[in-house]
């Protein structure tokens, strides 16, 4: 949600919010005066608690004690139909839910309780809103009671959604303990959109401070973790939504993305997500800082426990023609009428792999990954294989990372001073420790922006320079249609070592499609050290002793398929198509 110029913290003026006299801000300088910015977390805290205990029939304990992966124990603690209704595919609960086989209270019953369980093992829920889910619930049964037909595609299934995503009336904190108070004024357009279209929102999702993280911390709730491996981080910054997925609390979450933060998530907890083009999926209703720049767009994508799931987020989402309501949206709806990919006896798809990008080599789990993938793949005679070549990575990085705070921080800064909470250990490292931040002027920012572009335009070189013929225009014909790459140079890192974002920041400097699917999981038995490795710099020094393989211990494995700007569904389509083929994912998760 867009915060007003009354709610938002000021850019020159951290403390002029203390000074308004609005009861909001009254309130905000009362509790920090009394308590400080730890009375607002507990505050915060109380409240997610209080919400979880509305939950009816109540949400079982967990044990006192808990082991490193605890995707197991909602199985032993919830109904054995909530179980199956939990473990359920979205494309099939709408499916079962259209038909009258199952009714809207029942699964948001099964939903609630399980999310419920996810914050109590993992940390990742802000607020559940059990009565607006219940009162939704029994309002499409009745419809449907009354009509013998489903309201929309998604009538009665639930969806979860980051907590920085506006909805009217509620919290919109975006991490930061200063902006507690701020509620939104609206819902957001995409939450409008899917809530026509017949869905239940009953769970709000954990982000980090700054909303710059590929973990989830911040001071208000504290530390979200992965459910397969506590010890590790189910990513960010949308790790909430990451975390309850991986329990299956969640089937089908909405997350942003301006760096990893959809794909980190997904891929630290074996689920799909999508990264789509800019301006595709409406993003106005949501809170943050610096709203209102436009050197690297922030998107809103999908994360899923099934690859069909995120199309239907997708299809739905499109049909309802967001570009009507939100004029920044390119007008083009869902193109899934027809084929994105000719394959024939003289046309394969062509995916070329990425296998690193030449400056932090990835861990052995993901090398593994790829090669299993890259081996089936090599047997569909419909598929050709290739190697992709990085092209200057590392000034991609250098262009990204001086456009993300053109401001030098200053809002960041001003919205964490404004409690006084602490700095947590990765925003000091994406700002403070970050050579790339500082104040541009706007001859800087100009001077950058056509950085990007020169950099798009040789990407863009690169990969009209695979083509195999050209057109009856001179356009390039034959040239390769997806990307396979890792997500990030391992699997889900230890808490508070997120460090590189290169493998996903890439494809928001270039404004690619990106898609998360999971293959595997760590086996510390097979996936050992690679013994004598010599680091390239001091990013790939860092990363290499990273890993110790027993600490990664059945953490999800995932990759990610990247398309050309504005070919979301031909990137599906290719995903849909090496699902089928090859059988992934190769192992169960839940």
């Amino acid at each position: 949600m867009k915060t007003s110029a009354a709610d938002k913290t000021e850019l020159h003026s951290p403390m002029k919010d203390c000074m308004n006299v609005s009861p909001l801000d009254s309130w905000k300088v009362s509790v920090m005066a009394e308590h400080g910015w730890e009375g607002v977390a507990k505050i915060a805290q109380d409240f997610r608690d209080a919400s979880v205990r509305r939950v009816e029939p109540s949400v079982p304990d967990v044990p006192s004690e808990l082991p490193k992966d605890v995707t197991d124990i909602p199985r032993h603690l919830l109904a054995e139909n909530e179980v199956l209704i939990t473990q359920t595919a979205p494309e099939n609960l709408v499916e079962s839910l259209a038909i009258g086989k199952l009714t809207c209270i029942a699964v948001v019953t099964a939903f609630l309780r399980r999310a419920g369980l996810a914050q109590k093992l993992t940390n990742c829920i802000t607020e559940l809103l059990p009565e607006e889910a219940f009162s939704r619930a029994k309002y499409l049964d009745d419809y449907y009671h009354e009509h013998n037909r489903p309201v929309g595609p998604l009538h009665g299934l639930p969806i979860s959604v980051k907590e920085h995503i506006g909805m009217k009336g509620k919290g919109l904190n975006a991490g930061f303990v200063g902006w507690w108070h701020h509620k939104g004024e609206d819902d957001a357009n995409a939450l409008k959109i899917l809530w026509q279209a017949g869905c239940v929102f009953y769970a709000r999702t954990t982000q980090p401070q700054t909303l710059m993280h590929l973990e989830t911390s911040n001071n208000l709730y504290g530390v979200t973790v992965n459910p397969f491996n506590q010890d590790l981080t189910p990513g960010g910054s949308s790790g909430g939504e990451g975390a309850l997925l991986g329990l299956r609390g969640s089937c089908l979450g909405i997350g942003s993305d301006i760096g990893g933060s959809v794909r980190s998530p997904a891929a630290n907890c074996g689920l799909y997500g999508l990264r789509p083009t800019s301006y595709r999926i409406p993003v106005d209703g949501w809170s943050g800082t610096m709203l209102g720049e436009e050197h690297i767009i922030a998107v809103m994508g999908p994360l899923s426990t099934s690859l069909e799931g995120v199309k239907l987020f997708m299809k739905t989402v499109l049909s309802a023609k967001p570009w009507l309501i939100e004029p920044s949206c390119v007008p083009i709806p869902w193109r899934d009428q027809h084929p994105h990919l000719t394959i024939s006896q003289n046309k394969k798809l062509r995916i070329a792999v990425l296998w690193s990008d030449g400056i932090v080599k990835p861990h052995p789990p993901i090398t593994r990954a790829l090669t299993e993938v890259v081996t089936k793949l090599r047997d569909i005679p419909a598929i050709e294989i290739s190697t992709w070549e990085p092209h200057k990575h590392d000034e991609a990085w250098e262009i990204i990372a001086s456009l993300y705070f053109a401001d030098g921080a200053q809002e960041e800064t001003a919205a964490i001073f404004a409690s006084g909470e602490p700095w947590r250990p990765l925003s000091r490292f994406i700002i403070h420790e970050n050579p790339h931040v500082k104040h541009l002027s706007v001859e800087e920012v100009w001077y950058w922006t056509s950085r990007r572009e020169q950099y798009r335009r040789a990407y863009n070189n690169a990969w009209n320079a695979t083509a195999t013929g050209t057109g009856p225009h001179g356009e390039p014909e034959g040239t390769i249609d997806v990307i396979l790459a890792p997500v990030g140079p391992g699997a889900a890192p230890p808490l508070d070592q997120s460090r590189y974002w290169g493998y996903t920041s890439q494809w928001n400097l270039l404004d690619y499609p990106a898609l998360v699917f999971p293959v595997s999981k760590v086996d510390p038995e097979v996936d050992q050290v690679e013994e004598g490795y010599e680091p390239m710099n001091e990013k790939d020094a860092f990363n290499y002793h990273l890993y110790e393989p027993e600490k990664y211990r059945g953490a999800p494995i995932s990759l990610q398929l990247i398309g050309r700007r504005y070919e979301d569904e031909k990137v599906i389509e290719a995903m849909e198509l090496i699902k089928n083929k090859i059988g992934l994912p190769f192992t169960t998760y839940v």
